[in-house]
């Protein structure tokens, strides 16, 4: 029986040190020279040191008292911390000013040391702080401040550096260590990929630079900084790292977006006029709408119409291009008729109001012979993710970067199938020869709870995917993945909530269910139009709630 990692005390600092290893070997020309020496010298370290080291590094804040530090694999705090004191990684000496030192005080302290400053002792603390505040201008030492409390306090010095490390690794900085532990607890289980010399997100000094200069503009932006600012600085990087122009374009994007929300569509404009992430396009056309630049809205919807980017773009476009028309005076456009959809009309009782209106309306149709399932998005994602497993999780450049990813980096990007044609084209012929049957169970049971952009485990059972199996033509199947793959963000979702299945007659119909007052939604719609074109039965069923004791 394999070890459990976590039976191992120093379990944490085994992981931090797996990372260490992992960059010293993938990363080794792109690490500094301040960061290749913490390896070096963290490696010499004792091993309690380095133990009290990860423990806060992986902690929240940069300040620690001596008296909480108390782990029973170190031992001793005041040994473990000498090193480290020694090598400016922990600073004992580091100046606070009042508002820090409330956050590393009870309030029992904080009586101790300023009491004689404090006219209201039953005061909460922020008001305390509040009336101190005009007292005190200089930061001081903890020991300067509170002289009389038999306790040290330490301060981090190494965390934007171990922040480096964490970025290197994980290629961005919302994920942290936890990622480790919730993998040995076996909450988290990853698809094993195999890593090229090519695998790397950031691939040079510069990429790390441009990474965290981009999270420090989001940052900014977030924090309410002037945007024209942020915004110049943004388009002033220097980048030649896809991947980085990307996340550029996205931060760009939403910059844009707030600057609609606040009513400044100058800068909106500026930016969506050079902004390549999508949408950014459709995005500019409703701002000229709305300032009342209908001329220039209009060339630009009639030109974006010739080309939509994907399926979302061209619906929108559809309603724009016409009412852009009529404002400027031109003759009326006949709107095509949308398709007739297969309509339901239930009146339900609401036996518990808890429960959705689909709960509802799957109790209701429900029947042995003719199960009801609640799918949504779920079921054809699945059988998708479950099919093209290999395609999905190829180890292609650029896509995989370390063990803990769920999916590929590039799986939104718009040559994402096209990298993988030929894989995906592999996946496809299973449907033509009636394979895919058993691929689908055998990665079911092989697979199970590995993350997986598409698989939702929690939704599946054996029972659905045989009927599934069973009822689901390949042709459609083959439709609804191309589909998919045409537009992967805008196309796993909107699809209908319930699917039945007629296990006898191998026959099944999608149910799109629309409670009082509820609309179809755009990509509802997409979804909607999409059946119809390739004969798949769908219909919605709208909902009234029938008055209890009628």
């Amino acid at each position: 029986m394999t070890a459990n990692p976590l039976d191992d005390p120093f379990y944490y600092l085994n992981n931090f040190q797996r990372v260490l290893a992992w960059l010293s070997q993938r990363y080794a020309d792109v690490l500094s020279s301040e960061e290749q020496r913490f390896i070096e010298d963290f490696s010499a370290l004792p091993r309690g040191s380095q133990g009290l080291l990860v423990r806060m590094v992986m902690r929240k804040g940069l300040r620690f008292r001596h008296g909480k530090l108390n782990y029973g694999e170190i031992g001793d705090i005041g040994s473990a911390v000498a090193p480290l004191l020694a090598l400016g990684w922990v600073d004992e000496q580091a100046p606070l000013g009042l508002v820090e030192l409330f956050e590393v005080l009870l309030k029992a302290e904080i009586l101790s040391c300023l009491g004689h400053l404090i006219e209201q002792p039953k005061a909460r603390k922020t008001e305390w702080l509040q009336a101190l505040e005009g007292h005190f201008s200089q930061p001081q030492t903890f020991r300067d401040w509170c002289p009389q409390l038999e306790d040290r306090l330490y301060s981090l010095t190494v965390m934007p550096l171990c922040d480096r490390l964490r970025l290197l690794f994980f290629g961005n900085l919302y994920q942290d260590w936890s990622e480790f532990v919730l993998a040995d607890l076996g909450i988290f289980t990853y698809e094993t990929v195999e890593f090229s010399a090519e695998s790397r997100g950031l691939r040079s000094r510069q990429d790390v630079d441009a990474c965290l200069f981009l999270h420090d503009c989001q940052q900014r932006f977030e924090a309410g900084e002037a945007l024209e600012e942020v915004v110049a600085q943004v388009n002033g990087l220097t980048l030649d790292n896809p991947w980085l122009e990307r996340r550029r374009g996205k931060l760009l994007f939403q910059i844009g977006q707030h600057g609609e929300r606040i009513g400044d569509f100058a800068l909106a404009l500026c930016i969506y006029r050079d902004c390549t992430y999508p949408g950014a396009r459709l995005r500019m056309i409703r701002v000229l709408e709305r300032i009342g630049e209908y001329a220039l809205a209009l060339e630009l919807g009639e030109t974006a119409a010739q080309a939509p980017q994907n399926a979302a773009e061209a619906q929108a476009l559809f309603r724009i291009v016409p009412r852009l028309r009529r404002k400027l005076g031109g003759p009326p456009v006949p709107r095509s008729l949308a398709r007739e959809v297969e309509r339901l009309d239930l009146h339900l009782p609401r036996i518990d109001p808890t429960l959705s209106v689909e709960y509802h309306v799957q109790a209701h149709l429900h029947d042995d012979a003719a199960p009801v399932h609640y799918v949504e998005n779920s079921l054809i994602n699945s059988l998708f993710g479950l099919l093209c497993w290999p395609a999905i999780f190829a180890p292609l450049p650029g896509a995989f970067f370390h063990p803990f990813q769920r999916g590929p980096v590039d799986l939104l990007n718009e040559d994402f199938h096209e990298r993988r044609a030929e894989l995906f084209a592999a996946c496809f012929a299973e449907l033509d020869d009636g394979r895919y049957r058993q691929t689908i169970l055998r990665r079911y049971a092989e697979k199970w709870g590995v993350q997986s952009p598409f698989v939702f485990w929690g939704a599946l059972s054996g029972e659905l995917l045989e009927q599934a199996l069973d009822c689901l033509p390949p042709e459609h199947l083959r439709h609804w993945f191309l589909r998919l793959l045409l537009d992967i963000k805008a196309n796993r979702a909107g699809m209908p909530d319930l699917i039945q299945f007629w296990p006898q007659r191998k026959a099944y119909r999608m149910i799109e269910v629309k409670g009082p007052g509820d609309r179809l939604q755009d990509n509802q719609l997409r979804w909607l139009e999409f059946c119809h074109e390739h004969q798949m039965p769908v219909a919605v069923c709208y909902v009234q709630w029938a008055e209890q004791g009628a």
